[in-house]
């Protein structure tokens, strides 16, 4: 069976003060590695997964360790290309209780934002492949990100491999003439799993369906009646009472039935960066593994627990999600 999971999109470096410091009062800084399909890739590593990534890195020292932290999990590089430009980053304050984190981002004249059109052999790349996962954070950093997932993604589809988006629109991205909102219309046509709620159906569609559950319902019926190839749709929804006070469900409508998982509360919140993505990750290696209501409960146990670890990425094994999944939340030291 193929197993295979292909993740395109940009690897982005993080740098954050120590603890819960602010800006103004650190005079060092803490860096990791992350991205939003890099995060969803190295947790399906994490988990036993045989992931490859595809990118482009800086054509430097920056750019080589990056490399070494992505193979460090076990996955495949062979289509992480360089350039000379630098890499991406961004900069995040981690908030605490009543002070909201803050995130400033520097990417639209990274190294992945110049990415050439028509430099992936896809064919080769999507070979053996199972699920192709992308979001909508990818096709807004340049056009030529975008004319490289559009290809991937018509021959993925051509090859009938199961394309997962999770199509997060970001207002300050779309810099080059594009409309987003249309290219992401586009582009969710070639895929087949839909990870996100009412708001990015919304934005996608134009309409103003209401959050609660018949809202979710009605609006991913009328996501199938328009954009038909999308079969399931998963939506991971936070509760945030504090910074660090957060509640996570996962509810779904799959062929007009609707499943939702219990709720978790994480208090407190170690790190609220990748959560989606653990969710995303955990979802496709349910899919992979367990029925789709048990994938559903597996991806909110995996997002719950991303909460408690430290940077981008769900370092989190099967067994660790397994337990927190069947209600094993209390915390006691394992020997």
């Amino acid at each position: 069976m193929n197993t295979k999971i292909i993740t395109f999109g940009e690897v982005i470096m993080r740098l954050s003060p120590p603890g819960n410091r602010t800006m103004k009062q650190s005079h060092e800084m803490e860096f990791f590695f992350g991205g939003t399909e890099l995060n969803v890739a190295s947790s399906l590593a994490t988990m036993g997964c045989d992931v490859r990534h595809i990118s482009s890195v800086s054509n430097d020292f920056v750019g080589e360790a990056a490399v070494s932290f992505i193979k460090s999990f076990g996955i495949d590089t062979t289509f992480i290309t360089k350039n000379d430009h630098p890499l991406g980053l961004y900069f995040l304050e981690v908030g605490s209780s009543v002070r909201a984190s803050r995130i400033a981002y520097n990417r639209l004249n990274g190294s992945f934002a110049h990415i050439p059109s028509g430099q992936i052999d896809w064919k080769k790349a999507l070979e053996g492949c199972k699920y192709f996962h992308w979001t909508g954070i990818s096709p807004g950093i340049s056009e030529s990100v975008y004319n490289n997932l559009k290809e991937g993604l018509e021959i993925a589809r051509q090859m009938g491999i199961e394309v997962t988006t999770d199509p997060a629109y970001r207002s300050n991205l779309w810099k080059y003439g594009k409309k987003g909102k249309d290219i992401l219309k586009e582009l969710v046509s070639y895929s087949t799993i839909f990870i996100g709620g009412v708001n990015e159906i919304n934005e996608l569609l134009g309409t103003q369906f209401s959050s609660d559950k018949e809202g979710f319902i009605a609006a991913s019926k009328e996501l199938k009646q328009q954009i038909p190839s999308i079969d399931k749709v998963f939506d991971k929804i936070r509760i945030g009472v504090t910074a660090s006070d957060q509640q996570t469900q996962g509810r779904s409508v799959i062929k007009g039935q609707y499943f939702e998982t219990t709720i978790l509360e994480i208090n407190p919140v170690v790190d609220r960066i990748g959560t989606g993505d653990a969710f995303a990750a955990g979802l496709i290696y349910g899919l992979l593994n367990f029925d789709d209501e048990k994938a559903l409960k597996f991806a909110n146990a995996a997002c719950a627990i991303k909460h408690t670890i430290l940077g981008d990425i769900n370092y989190c094994s099967v067994e660790d999600i397994l337990e927190v999944m069947n209600g094993n939340s209390g915390g006691r030291i394992k020997r």
